[in-house]
């Protein structure tokens, strides 16, 4: 549940289409007081979520996977969640604990249960692979371990190894006035039930409730959770980083503005005159991208392809940046559930329709006649390689009894939303591209014959380049992968927006600076073939996050089994194909701009 001041709708007034997609989205923007209020002995809502190994976030399953306490009547009641909640894994089931606004309980005793020789053992099985559970108590989260792993010395002579259920929570409450401000749960250490052997066990279930007054306004209740996730030194890191990355960004800038100044401007100096056939023989080796002007310009292999990826590419740019500004505008926080899911679903499928018209006119532009194909190649370049591997996976979590796999109603919700919002907008950009496309803009005439590309060195081929291309970009966004992917597949909460954007508008420029810098000495070299040359290279750091993928696998989490690696490696391969296009679509863009410029400032017809 999200709380907006009067001030924060009249700041909403101003962006109609946030408005839109919040109602869209399910969110339910306060209007009054009346909500997260409660009078003494008011039932204040108590949900179990999920359970599951620390190791890995989205291994999840349902908190009765395990033999608790259900309902004195065995009717579980579940919420009902929203898509981003049900894509997020939730599963929010309710519970036998009584937590009454204002009502201290001590001991209270949940219910007495006598667990068989299996209920023993999936309990010791899940404090092995140090599960924990999730709870929400008034919409704050809530977390503890199943058990303990206890070995010689962790509690007392008596106890020397074995596995021990936590079998008894204290809660404390804070409130301000009628409402909760925060909830803190602890184990007790000194009531534990020892289920070592593997025979039945009594245990009495319990928990005890403490309730203190706050000064803390509601507005800031979850500012704990915040604030533990980001300590000042981790700030000061996040601060060094993009220190780090913009001093290597105006390095670069200087230096391609050096040899701006000193040889290419020269260059075009030189040759800002008409110039005879054999004056360009007698220039060949002195300034080579100036023979390859018949060339330069020329419509590369694939078009349909090419178009497609720029499509797909500009579309995930757009869709980055939207909700990049979502995050700066405060809409994601950390407490309402799904909300980041369901904003990346519909903004997806809103800008369908720039995905359309992007490759569209273009395809036309370069002299595409199947453009109805190319459409459909653009709509499918990325969410075809994405939906299988949803499929593969989503069959996965069914097979471990998970809830990451999705529910049918969840399923329809995503079949809907392609069909009737992603698709026509797809086409409807394709339509738009397709009438309204005007002729491609080449200030040099292309040759009937092509131009036979040399024989270059090793270190000049396309996998060398990619290589050497995403090393800087890489560089501006290392220290923020690991935060990200701690959020992403661990339990950091990362809210740092104006971090990540000011990162990935770093990103960006120094993704345009490279691929203009190696198209530059291609075409000095006499290849003209930079079209695809200069997407692959600007695309190359997606791959450079897929090697830092494995790294981060091996040596900086726990992960293990096959549904956690396959999941880590199979999403992470989709997130690093789509930054793939998303860089590549910016490198080529940079590079066209740079080789129109490049070749419209000397008189090369």
């Amino acid at each position: 549940m999200c709380s907006f001041t009067v001030k924060g709708m009249v700041h909403l007034r101003k962006y109609p289409f946030l408005i839109l997609l919040l109602i869209y989205l399910g969110i339910q923007v306060e209007s009054d007081a009346s909500d997260h209020r409660y009078s003494e002995g008011d039932i204040v809502p108590f949900y179990a979520n999920k359970i599951g190994p620390i190791s890995n976030s989205w291994e999840i399953y349902a908190y009765y996977e395990l033999p608790y306490c259900s309902q004195v009547t065995d009717d579980v009641k579940e919420k009902k969640l929203n898509l981003g909640e049900m894509l997020n894994g939730d599963h929010l089931v309710s519970t036998p604990y009584k937590l009454e606004f204002l009502v201290d309980k001590d001991f209270e005793v949940l219910c007495n249960k006598t667990l068989s020789k299996t209920d023993v053992s999936k309990f010791r099985r899940a404090i092995e692979k140090d599960y924990y559970m999730q709870l929400y108590y008034d919409d704050l989260p809530m977390w503890a371990f199943i058990g303990i792993k206890l070995n010689k010395g962790d509690l007392n002579e008596r106890i020397k190894k074995g596995y021990s259920l936590s079998k008894h929570f204290d809660f404390h409450v804070f409130y301000n006035k009628d409402r909760v401000i925060e909830v803190n749960l602890q184990v007790a250490m000194d009531s534990l039930a020892d289920i070592t052997e593997d025979k039945e066990v009594d245990v009495s279930f319990t928990y005890s409730v403490k309730w203190t007054m706050t000064q803390k306004s509601f507005d800031r209740r979850m500012e704990k959770y915040i604030g533990s996730a980001f300590l000042p030194h981790h700030m000061s890191i996040h601060h060094h980083s993009v220190t780090f990355s913009s001093v290597i960004l105006l390095i670069l800038i200087i230096s391609l503005l050096t040899f701006y100044l000193l040889v290419l401007r020269k260059d075009i100096s030189k040759n800002s005159v008409d110039v005879e056939e054999d004056q360009v023989i007698s220039n060949q080796e002195e300034i080579g991208w100036k023979n390859v002007h018949g060339d330069v310009f020329r419509f590369p292999q694939h078009k349909s392809l090419f178009a497609a990826a720029l499509g797909a590419g500009t579309q995930l740019l757009i869709l980055i940046i939207a909700i990049l500004a979502l995050g700066l505008l405060g809409f994601f926080k950390p407490y309402i559930r799904g909300v980041l899911w369901n904003a990346l679903i519909i903004v997806y499928a809103v800008t369908s329709l720039v995905s359309g018209y992007t490759s569209g006119s273009f395809y036309c532009q370069l002299e595409g006649t199947n453009w109805m194909k190319n459409i459909i190649l653009t709509g499918g370049l990325y969410l075809g390689p994405l939906f299988l591997t949803f499929t593969f996976l989503d069959i996965v979590a069914i097979f471990y009894g998970s809830t990451t796999a999705l529910p049918p109603r969840a399923i329809v919700m995503l079949s809907l939303s392609w069909i009737f919002i992603a698709s026509p907008l797809l086409l409807l950009g394709g339509i738009i591209g397709k009438t309204r496309m005007s002729e491609f803009q080449s200030p040099c005439k292309t040759a009937k014959i092509p131009r036979e590309v040399p024989t270059l060195r090793w270190y000049k081929d396309v996998l060398p380049q990619m290589v050497l291309a995403g090393i800087l970009p890489y560089s501006v966004i290392n220290i923020q992968l690991y935060y990200i992917f701690e959020s992403v597949w661990g339990h950091r909460i990362y809210i740092l927006y104006s971090i990540i954007s000011i990162v990935f508008f770093l990103l960006l420029i120094m993704t345009a600076l490279v691929s203009v810098a190696l198209t530059y000495f291609q075409l000095a070299v006499e290849d003209h073939q930079w079209w695809w040359r200069s997407f692959l290279s600007g695309g190359s750091t997606g791959l450079y996050i897929y090697v830092y993928c494995i790294y981060y696998s091996f040596k900086r989490s726990e992960m293990n089994g096959f549904m956690q690696i396959s999941f880590y490696f199979g999403y992470m391969a989709c997130v690093c194909f789509g930054i793939f296009l998303l860089l590549g679509s910016v490198g080529f863009r940079a590079s066209l701009l740079f080789v129109r410029y490049l070749y419209a400032a000397i008189k090369c017809d």
